[in-house]
C-alpha cells in the first residue's frame, strides 16, 4: 500500500510520499484553486473555493443563520460554537452529496474561506458587517469558537477554517488593491494581531487568508514580514496560506512591488502563500524556468494542500462524516436555530416603555419602511440560498393580522436615485404618514443592505465601493423617518444594517429603536417575538454607534488613536457592549483577590440578579484598565463575559477567567509586558463608560487590584 493511503501514517509523512510521485508540473497545477485531477494518483480534481460565513454560502439550498455582525451580538461563543458545528454538518450534507454526482465545482468543497476576523475599525467600512465588531478579544472567542466548530474534533476535520483577511484589513474597499495600511507595532499587537494569532494557536485553524493591500509596505499575500516571521515563525502556524481572490495580480499592476506576473508569483510562493484565487500561478512553470523559484518551493506549497486534503479524510476510504446525508441540510430545526440566534442577536437601543407591545390593547399597527418586506435585507453578504424566508411585515402579518389591522408602507427606497428614476418619492411618504395616522403603533423599518454596505464589486454602491460615504440614513430615508414621527404616532424604528448609524434624530423622537442587523431567513419571527414580549432582547453592541464622524480620523489612517471604545475621547451615541432588556437586573461581586501575580490569570465570580418581571439573557461582562502606566490602551478593555439565562427572580453565580495577558500592556515595539501598579477591573452588564451608565442607569462594580 502507498504511504499516502495509509491512515495509520501521520498526515505530513502521508502528504510527502503523495506529492514525491508527482512530477513538477502536476505538483504546480495543485497550487491553483481550481487544482484539476491527478487520476494516474487517484487525486480527483478540487476547487478550494467555498464561504461559510453565517451559512453555507453560494452553493444552493442551507440554513441562513444572521450575519457574522449579528451573531457577534449575542456575546457568547459557545452558542456560535454550536452554529458552526450545524454549518459544518450542512456542509458535509451537501459535499457527500455533490460527490455521489462527480461535482467538483466552486462552492461544492470542504474549505470554507471563513470567518473574517478583521476588526472593524471604523464604521464606514463596507464589509465590517462580516466580522465580529471591532474588539480583538470579543473577535478572538468567537473567532475561536467558529473555527473549532467548522472543523469539528474528530479523527477526520469536518471542515477547514480559513482565518481572513490578514491581517491589516478594514477599508476604504475603492483602494484596496492598491492601498498600503500603515500601523505602528504597538497597533499590530495591541489591536491587529490578536484574533489571528488566537486563531492559530488556540483554534488551530488550517487556513489563513491574505488581504488584498499591503501593510507597512509590503503585500499582504506576499509578506516576509507577516507570513514567515510571524505566522509560521512566532505562532507557528502549519496550515496552508491562501491568497485573496487575484490578489497576486495586483503585486505588479497596482502594488509596483514587482515587474510582471512571474516575480509577483515568485514573490507569493517564497513568502509563504501556497494557493492562489487567481490564475496567477498558471505562471509556476515559467517561473521555475526562469530560476525565480525553485521546485522545492512548489514542493513544500504541495504538501501543504494536500495534507489540509487528507486531514479532510478525502484519502480515507472511510470518514466519520461520510454518513451525513442531505436530509440533514436545510433541516426544520436548523431553520429553527436561525430564528432563536436572530431573537438573541437584536439589541434595544431605546425604550420609552412601548416595548413590549401588548397585542391585546392594539386595533391597528402600520409596518413602515423600505425594509419592511424586503428579503434582501434578511441575508447580508456572502449567504446561501433559504428555503424559506419571513420578512419583518410577514413575521407581524403572521402573528397580528387575525386580531389587529396591519397596515403596509414601503414609504420610500432605500436608494435616493432610485426613487427619483421612479419618480415615486413624495406619493410614498404621504402614503406612510396616512397609516401611521391610522395606526396605533408604527413599526418602522429603515437602514441599509448588502446592496448598499459591502463588498467593492458586490454592491449597488459603486460611488463608494461598497463603504458608507457618513452614517447617516441612506436615500431620503431621513425624510421619511421625520415625516413619520410628525404623524404624532409612537414609532418604533426597527434599523436592519450591518454597521453603526448615527440616527440622533431618532434616539430624540422615536418610542424605541431595536437594532436588527441582517438577521437571516427567519428574521421575521424573530422580531416579532421581540415586539410582542415573546422575548427580551439581549443582544449587546459589539461596535461603537457614533454621533458623527467629524470626530473620526480620515478612513485611510490606521492609527487606532479615537478609534473604537478602546481609545474614544467623545461619547458615543451608543457605547459598545451596550443594549436594554426588557427587565433589569443587579450584579455584585463576593469576593476578589487584593493581590495578583505577573505571570498569572484570574477567576471572578459574579452574583448577578433578575429582578425584572421578564424572563431575560443578560451579558455579564469585565473590562480592564492597567493603570500607573502610559502604556494602557486610554480607556479599558473587555476581558471577559459570559451570557447568562435567567428567569423572574432567578439569581446565579458566574464564573469568569480573565486570561494572563488580560494584565499585560504593549509597549510601542509591539511587545507585552508587565508595566504599572495594578488594575482596574468593572463588572456589570456594559462597559464603565459615563454614556453606558447614563443610558442603563446601572453602573459596573469597580474593583482595584495590586500587583
Amino acid at each position: 500500500m502507498d504511504i499516502y493511503l495509509d491512515e495509520s501514517r501521520g498526515v505530513k509523512e502521508r502528504a510527502k510520499d503523495l506529492v514525491s510521485k508527482m512530477t513538477l508540473e502536476e505538483k504546480a497545477s495543485q497550487l491553483r484553486y481550481d487544482a484539476p485531477a491527478v487520476e494516474r494518483l487517484g487525486i480527483p480534481s478540487y476547487n478550494w473555493w467555498n464561504e461559510a460565513l453565517h451559512g453555507v454560502a453560494r452553493a444552493g439550498t442551507a440554513t441562513v443563520f444572521p450575519q457574522a455582525i449579528g451573531l457577534a451580538a449575542i456575546f457568547d461563543d459557545e452558542y456560535l460554537y454550536e452554529i458552526a458545528d450545524i454549518i459544518s454538518t450542512e456542509a458535509r450534507a451537501k459535499y457527500n452529496e455533490y460527490k455521489k454526482h462527480n461535482d467538483r465545482d466552486i462552492y461544492k468543497g470542504l474549505t470554507f474561506w471563513s470567518p473574517n476576523i478583521n476588526i472593524f475599525r471604523d464604521p464606514r467600512w463596507g464589509r465590517g458587517h462580516e466580522t465580529y465588531g471591532e474588539d480583538p478579544y470579543l473577535t478572538s472567542r468567537l473567532g475561536v469558537a467558529f473555527i473549532r466548530g467548522l472543523q469539528g474534533n474528530g479523527k477526520c476535520m469536518k471542515t477547514a477554517a480559513c482565518a481572513k483577511h490578514y491581517v491589516v484589513h478594514s477599508g476604504p474597499e475603492g483602494l484596496r488593491h492598491e492601498f498600503d495600511a500603515i500601523a505602528s507595532k504597538k497597533d499590530m499587537s495591541e489591536t491587529y494581531f490578536p484574533a489571528f494569532e488566537a486563531a492559530v494557536k488556540e483554534g488551530k485553524v488550517e487556513a489563513v487568508m491574505g488581504a488584498y493591500n499591503r501593510t507597512n509596505g509590503e503585500p499582504c499575500c506576499g509578506s516576509k514580514t507577516l507570513i514567515i516571521e510571524n505566522l509560521r515563525g512566532k505562532w507557528g502556524f502549519d496550515g496552508h496560506f491562501v491568497s485573496d481572490c487575484w490578489a497576486i495580480r495586483d503585486f505588479h499592476t497596482h502594488h509596483h512591488v514587482t515587474k510582471n506576473v512571474r516575480e509577483s508569483v515568485a514573490l507569493a510562493l517564497k513568502s509563504g502563500c501556497d494557493l492562489n484565487c487567481g490564475n496567477s500561478y498558471l505562471h509556476l512553470m515559467k517561473a521555475c524556468k526562469e530560476g525565480l523559484i525553485t521546485e522545492e518551493d512548489i514542493t513544500i506549497a504541495t504538501e501543504r494542500l494536500m495534507a489540509t486534503r487528507i486531514k479532510l479524510g478525502m484519502f480515507d476510504k472511510t470518514c466519520e462524516y461520510d454518513s451525513i446525508t442531505y436530509e440533514q441540510n436545510d433541516t426544520a430545526e436548523h431553520r429553527a436555530k436561525s430564528q432563536e440566534a436572530a431573537a438573541k442577536s437584536m439589541v434595544l437601543l431605546k425604550n420609552d416603555g412601548i416595548l413590549p407591545l401588548d397585542k391585546n390593547k392594539l386595533k391597528s399597527i402600520a409596518v413602515i419602511g423600505p425594509n419592511a418586506d424586503s428579503q434582501i435585507v434578511l441575508k447580508g453578504n456572502y449567504h446561501g440560498t433559504p428555503s424559506k424566508t419571513i420578512t419583518f411585515l410577514e413575521g407581524i402579518q403572521e402573528e397580528l393580522e387575525n386580531s389587529v389591522r396591519v397596515f403596509y408602507s414601503e414609504g420610500c427606497h432605500l436608494f435616493k436615485d432610485r426613487v427619483e428614476n421612479l419618480g415615486q418619492a413624495n406619493d410614498r411618504i404621504s402614503e406612510a404618514v396616512s397609516v401611521a395616522k391610522l395606526s396605533d403603533v408604527v413599526i418602522l423599518c429603515l437602514g441599509m443592505d448588502s446592496t448598499i454596505e459591502g463588498e467593492q464589486g458586490d454592491t449597488g454602491n459603486s460611488q463608494e465601493g461598497g463603504d458608507k460615504a457618513d452614517l447617516n440614513l441612506p436615500g431620503i430615508q431621513q425624510e421619511l423617518l421625520e415625516a413619520v414621527v410628525s404623524a404624532g404616532k409612537p414609532v418604533v424604528l426597527v434599523l436592519a444594517v450591518g454597521s453603526a448609524l448615527a440616527v440622533g434624530y431618532a434616539h430624540e423622537h422615536c418610542a424605541a429603536i431595536l437594532q436588527a442587523w441582517y438577521p437571516g431567513s427567519m428574521g421575521g419571527r424573530a422580531l416579532t417575538e421581540l415586539l410582542l414580549g415573546k422575548k427580551s432582547p439581549g443582544g449587546k453592541l459589539p461596535v461603537t454607534f457614533y454621533k458623527n464622524t467629524e470626530s473620526l480620523p480620515d478612513f485611510t489612517d490606521y492609527s487606532m488613536k479615537n478609534r473604537t471604545y478602546r481609545y474614544l475621547e467623545d461619547d458615543a451615541l451608543y457605547p459598545f457592549g451596550y443594549g436594554l432588556t426588557y427587565s433589569n437586573v443587579e450584579v455584585t461581586v463576593p469576593e476578589v483577590p487584593e493581590k495578583i501575580k505577573k505571570g498569572e490569570g484570574l477567576t471572578i465570580t459574579a452574583c448577578i440578579e433578575n429582578k425584572g418581571n421578564f424572563d431575560v439573557e443578560e451579558v455579564l461582562q469585565c473590562y480592564i484598565k492597567v493603570t500607573g502606566t502610559d502604556l494602557a490602551v486610554r480607556n479599558h478593555n473587555l476581558c471577559a463575559f459570559k451570557r447568562v439565562s435567567l428567569k423572574k427572580g432567578e439569581e446565579k453565580s458566574v464564573t469568569m477567567e480573565i486570561k494572563p495577558d488580560a494584565f499585560t500592556v504593549v509597549n510601542e515595539d509591539g511587545e507585552r509586558i508587565y508595566s504599572g501598579t495594578g488594575f482596574k477591573l468593572f463588572i456589570g452588564i456594559s462597559q464603565p463608560d459615563a454614556r453606558s451608565v447614563e443610558l442603563l442607569g446601572v453602573k459596573p462594580v469597580e474593583i482595584d487590584i495590586l500587583i
